[in-house]
């Protein structure tokens, strides 16, 4: 019943067309059964002068059959079996052609659906879950469900429909026939099903061995430059390898499993066949049926027996696209984030307020352990820490990636809970320490989300981040195309790029999240001087492992552990001890002075 309801999903929007073209298999397969009719009606009665039992139902329409061809001449046998065959190919095409455009209008809706889906996860499922596996269920698993709905599964519609018309006609004709033409299928059949049950299982380990060979491809294509680096590729080989041949031994006992289902339904099938031609020329011989019957019973089981066979490929094709609908339909199954309720009614000036925050990830040890602190608005406040500290799952905590599991987080006087997170996240500018371009322009990067942007905004932008010399130094300006993940460009122009990006959109908090590592010195100060001049009424968060960059605003947090162990301006950090004034005293002995020293010894 959940299979059912899969494919019904799958087939959502486009069930006239799926309807229509199952009307055509219908039509197309009461043609193919009819010529048999016609010809045996031929051979019986017109060449061999039978005369037609009145006791048939069909009597009426046999005698004017007959009529027919007595005075239109036995030639128009020929052109009668033409003009079916004909029909045959219309319905034939449309059959084709409803079908495929169904299956790909379902799968570009459901497609579009499933990435739909996952844009809308929460954060922690993006986290867990591996890309390559979540582009494999929006490529490889979609293709396979339509392939099996464009052709397979219009093709099992045709068996299924064929195999109960055939038998209607051939229990008609001859009942004991029927039975003997029909001996081995229940055999035939068991088989089938055994093998679409064993597929199921099997393809689904196959499906999820590929899914690891694709996070694997993904994986390394992405950081191929960490491999180079690291003179890695053997290694990173040897792992791809390793999964590649784990997911071709899967494959492996796909293709056994129907090597002996070929094999033994083939056998079977041929046996079953030759059964229908002896028993054929046996009763014909003996004057227990005519000779239209045998030649029809024999293009009727041809069109019984090698269907019945062919059931089990569709099956196996339809395990096959059950696994990967259940595959999308565990996407499906996950809650998307809630962006759509909660206040707007808010104006952000960006005075922010924890109060006795505490916050664990699943069931682990607190990240945060009850925080309380007061970020003004329009003023910047610095973060130092060491790794773990929780210093970006205050970041989380504020775009609500993560919802505060007790305390309270107030924004500008409101409750950050109640407010709706996709006009919250609007308002809230973050930097990552790791940017990500897309391939596209730099303008286009720089104005993300924004096709209406005038190169004058996306200028200024560039300027404030400190690129805007930098990009107009490419041969094609701000027309140069980023390759994938900004390759293109030095980690600098990427972090810089990325923060042009970030003022672009004018937010109420701007929050570097060590963002301004990867920059110069130099670039960092100027960077934070624009920032100054023209961001003066924004909130500021900046985490950061460089005093430099910390000491200047107005106030800054030391985190330790998940709690705040030092709170101050830069002067009241350094005359005390702690943490901060460690590190500022580390990195203030790293002058050139020390370094020339170092190289001397």
């Amino acid at each position: 019943m959940k299979k059912l309801k899969l494919l019904k999903m799958y087939m959502a929007g486009n069930t006239k067309l799926y309807l229509l073209s199952w009307l055509s298999i219908v039509i197309h397969v009461a043609l193919a059964a009819l010529i048999p009719l016609l010809i045996a009606f031929y051979l019986d009665h017109i060449i061999g002068g039978l005369a037609i039992d009145s006791s048939t139902a069909a009597f009426s329409l046999s005698s004017r059959l007959l009529e027919f061809f007595r005075d239109n001449g036995s030639g128009m046998i020929l052109p009668a079996i033409i003009g079916l065959t004909l029909l045959q190919g219309l319905f034939l095409f449309l059959r084709g052609k409803l079908t495929a455009l169904a299956a790909e209008n379902s799968s570009r809706r459901l497609r579009n659906s499933l990435y739909r889906h996952i844009m809308h996860q929460p954060y922690d499922f993006q986290s867990k879950t591996q890309t390559g596996d979540l582009v494999q269920r929006c490529t490889s698993d979609i293709e396979t469900v339509q392939s099996f709905m464009s052709s397979h599964g219009s093709e099992a519609v045709s068996i299924v429909f064929q195999i109960m018309l055939v038998l209607v006609i051939m229990i008609q004709i001859s009942p004991l026939y029927t039975l003997i033409s029909t001996a081995l299928i229940p055999l035939i059949f068991f088989l089938t099903i055994r093998f679409f049950l064993s597929m199921m299982k099997i393809f689904l380990a196959a499906d999820e061995a590929e899914g690891e060979l694709s996070s694997a491809l993904q994986e390394n294509l992405t950081g191929v430059r960490v491999v180079k680096a690291f003179a890695a590729q053997q290694l990173e080989i040897d792992k791809f390898t390793e999964k590649n041949s784990t997911h071709r031994d899967k494959v492996m006992l796909i293709l056994k499993l129907m090597s002996r289902f070929w094999s033994t339904s083939d056998f079977l099938c041929m046996i079953q066949f030759a059964a229908v031609i002896a028993a054929g020329a046996w009763g014909a011989l003996n004057g227990m049926i005519t000779i239209g019957t045998m030649i029809a019973f024999s293009t009727y089981a041809g069109m019984l027996i090698w269907p019945v066979r062919g059931l089990g490929q569709m099956m196996g094709f339809m395990g096959q696209a059950f696994v990967a609908l259940e595959r999308i339909q565990e996407i499906f199954d996950y809650p998307v984030e809630d962006d759509e309720t909660g206040t707007i009614d808010i104006k952000i000036a960006g005075d922010i307020v924890f109060e006795n925050v505490s916050f664990a990830y699943g069931d682990g040890e607190k990240v945060l352990d009850d925080i309380s602190l007061h970020i003004p608005a329009g003023r910047t406040t610095a973060i130092l820490g060491a790794t773990g500290s929780g210093k970006s799952t205050l970041v989380h905590l504020l775009l609500r990636l993560y919802d505060y599991q007790s305390g309270s987080i107030k924004l500008d006087g409101t409750e950050l809970s109640t407010i709706n997170r996709r006009y919250l996240r609007e308002q809230i500018g973050l930097v990552l320490q790791e940017p990500f371009l897309f391939s596209r322009n730099l303008a286009e990067n720089i104005s993300l989300g924004r096709a209406s942007a005038s190169e004058q905004e996306i200028m200024e932008a560039a300027a404030k981040a400190s690129v805007h010399d930098a990009i107009r130094g490419f041969e094609r300006g701000y027309g140069t195309i980023v390759g994938e993940r900004g390759v293109t460009l030095s980690g600098g122009q990427r972090q810089r790029i990325a923060i042009a990006r970030t003022l672009f959109r004018a937010p109420s908090v701007l929050i570097f999240d060590d963002s301004l590592s990867a920059v110069d010195s130099q670039t960092d100060a100027s960077i934070r001087a624009a920032l100054q001049r023209d961001r003066r009424n924004v909130t500021t968060l900046i985490i950061s492992h460089r005093i430099t960059t910390l000491a200047e605003a107005d106030q800054i947090l030391v985190l330790d552990k998940g709690r705040i162990v030092q709170q101050g301006n830069h002067d009241e950090l350094i005359s005390s001890d702690g943490l901060y004034k460690t590190v500022w005293e580390l990195q203030s002995k790293t002058d050139d002075e020390t370094i020339d020293s170092i190289i001397s010894v």
